[in-house]
């Protein structure tokens, strides 16, 4: 087995000198010798990365297509579902995939962008489309483990997927430069120039938003407060009813943004819903008043294994399970174990 990989790795080594060879031919003239071989070296390392990326896509591709039927993942484009995308890797990060019985398809972030492959594996499983089209993508702030993988699809891979709108709030980048954000900063900016390419698709929420995609009913409840300082804080925090039934959804909203959040709706009867999706994964996001008052029945953690066994010791995930519990949770579904599917009857 490992004589084969061993092989396999020679002959995609070769394959990419032999197709990059041309750039050596190609490469202009400079000033001086040293010059002209750093330019060529600067191409060939260039050419090779993005050649090494998409050899490595095509065959997750290929592995994925088979995990995703191994898995079993149903069509439910004429069903009102929700599911929750594993991560490939163990790590942190949120993917939904939303359903409607009138066949709408909506994305709650979507991960990083190693989760590319697995994740349009998944989509076409999902609405049994060649090519799927997804009507509505929501961005909850911009940090990587949340919207990487929509920069990766928006700008390389609009030829395996379609997105009608993207939705979302962030804070101007200079704001997140002047804080040394560093990756607020590195995503809102990816997102400023990427965007570009496709301005009449871009919607900006606002706090008290209400919209329909299809059979969903959306009411937007909190977007970036800019006197909070993290990240985490600026998160979309909104209500999708949809088939009966309410969730709520969080993205990586802290204390700050889920108090403010129960200061403006806590008598108007929206926060209390029957799903609610874990604020930052499940450890260090809301406090516990903010479950009080959503009150669900059900709870979706996009949560990996060390963060659900808090195995490096510094997360709050085993207390926030103890809310959990202690308010009468019925069903956890965790990312852990993998993708999950929830109907909304």
């Amino acid at each position: 087995m490992k004589l084969k990989s061993l092989i396999s790795a020679i002959l995609i080594f070769a394959l990419m000198f032999t197709l990059a060879s041309p750039v050596f031919a190609a490469a202009p003239a400079s000033e001086s010798p040293q010059e002209e071989t750093s330019d060529i070296l600067n191409d060939f390392v260039s050419f090779f990365q993005k050649t090494f990326y998409k050899i490595k896509s095509f065959f997750d591709s290929i592995r994925y297509f088979f995990e995703v039927k191994e898995e079993g993942v149903e069509n439910t484009m004429n069903k009102n579902a929700i599911h929750m995308l594993k991560s490939v890797t163990d790590t942190i990060g949120d993917s939904f995939i939303i359903t409607t019985e009138d066949e709408k398809v909506i994305v709650v972030d979507g991960g990083f962008k190693n989760e590319t492959d697995y994740f349009i594996q998944y989509l076409k499983a999902v609405t049994g489309q060649k090519k799927p089209v997804i009507d509505a993508w929501f961005l909850s702030h911009p940090h990587t483990d949340h919207v990487e993988l929509f920069n990766e699809v928006a700008e390389n891979r609009t030829n395996q997927v379609t997105f009608n709108k993207v939705l979302l709030n962030y804070p101007p980048v200079e704001l997140y430069e002047s804080r040394s954000q560093e990756e607020g900063a590195q995503m809102a900016g990816e997102f400023c120039r990427i965007s570009k390419a496709f301005p009449e698709k871009v919607q900006i929420l606002n706090t008290g938003d209400i919209f329909n995609i299809g059979a969903a009913k959306i009411t937007v409840l909190y977007t970036c407060d800019t006197s909070f300082i993290d990240v985490n804080e600026h998160s979309v925090i909104f209500r999708m009813d949809l088939g009966g039934k309410s969730t709520m959804f969080t993205g990586d909203a802290q204390v700050n943004a889920g108090n403010k959040t129960i200061e403006m709706w806590a008598e108007s009867g929206l926060l209390d819903c029957d799903i609610c999706k874990m604020a930052h994964h499940g450890q260090d996001g809301v406090d516990r008043n903010f479950y009080e008052a959503v009150s669900p029945e059900i709870c979706l953690w996009p949560t990996p294994s060390w963060v659900w066994d808090n195995r490096n010791g510094n997360l709050k995930t085993l207390e926030v399970r103890e809310w959990i519990q202690e308010i009468g949770v019925k069903e956890n579904y965790v990312a852990k174990d993998g993708s999950k599917v929830l109907y909304l009857n």
